[in-house]
């Protein structure tokens, strides 16, 4: 895969669940290295854009492309080995140690296989992800005894142990404090450097969720993509306010986005 390889390709893509559409004719092509955010108001479609990234949503029309396999031609299972998905809402049960939660990512399983046993390699390699993450010591550590923070790098560990070529972040920093955000997103920079060719999808509601490395955006509104492309050019002020139908001040400070109430003004918010 070269640097400039499509690693996500969204062509006319269109999906309704029963009478109700839910995106409508949405383009959007995710290069390899490319940091892509998705924005906008609750219900307008990020989840489902990644739903097709994740190889779990198929479309009702048009065509999805994921690392070069189209979506309704190719073994599902094979295809999702190459995606790391973080979504904080993971739903273990088991007392599972972090070591054993990252082991978890080789077999795409939430808990750890009958009769599977790990390589000494794949140890190794969940130890060095693990303290990548910035959890030295505590791969012993049982997964209800984890804070949130901890949880969100262990997933990423998770993610990343099967080496993906797409990265998908699904609201990652949702129930952390300040700290342990900012823990989180230093993780997710720091991945930039570590995986250079990876790509990565992350999807929140607020601007300074976003990391610093994010290199792409999205805004979308009622289930299309209203502006793509370069972040710096798609988060502005008139952009960002027009997505969400309401006055919102963007601006960037020390490389990290932020968002401000906007002035009121007497005529309408431009909408779409």
């Amino acid at each position: 895969m070269t640097i400039d390889s499509t690693v996500v390709e969204l062509r006319s893509v269109t999906f309704r669940r029963g009478n109700r559409t839910i995106l409508d004719a949405v383009d959007l092509t995710v290069r390899a290295g490319e940091h892509w955010a998705l924005l906008g108001p609750n219900g307008a479609g990020k989840s489902t854009i990644l739903g097709f990234a994740a190889a779990v949503t198929h479309p009702t029309s048009g065509s999805v492309q994921i690392l070069g396999q189209r979506l309704g031609r190719v073994e599902l299972q094979a295809l999702r080995r190459s995606i790391g998905h973080v979504n904080p809402r993971h739903p273990l049960q088991s007392p599972l140690t972090i070591r054993d939660l990252v082991l978890t990512g080789l077999t795409g399983s939430i808990e750890t296989p009958p009769r599977w046993e790990p390589t000494l390699k794949q140890i190794q390699l969940a130890a060095e992800l693990i303290n990548q993450m910035g959890l030295t010591g505590k791969d012993g550590d049982r997964w209800p005894t984890l804070s949130q923070g901890e949880r969100g790098r262990a997933l990423i560990a998770r993610a990343l142990i099967a080496e993906p070529d797409l990265l998908l972040l699904d609201e990652p920093t949702t129930g952390l404090d300040v700290a342990a955000r900012e823990q989180l997103l230093e993780t997710i920079d720091a991945l930039e450097h570590d995986f250079p060719r990876l790509a990565s999808i992350l999807v929140t509601h607020h601007l300074e969720e976003l990391p610093s490395t994010t290199s792409h955006a999205a805004l979308i509104a009622q289930g299309r993509i209203f502006k793509a492309g370069l972040a710096e050019q798609v988060l502005t002020t008139e952009n960002v306010t027009a997505a969400f139908a309401h006055p919102i001040r963007v601006g960037q400070h020390d490389g990290r986005w932020f968002a401000l109430p906007g002035r009121k003004r007497s005529r309408e918010l431009t909408r779409f």
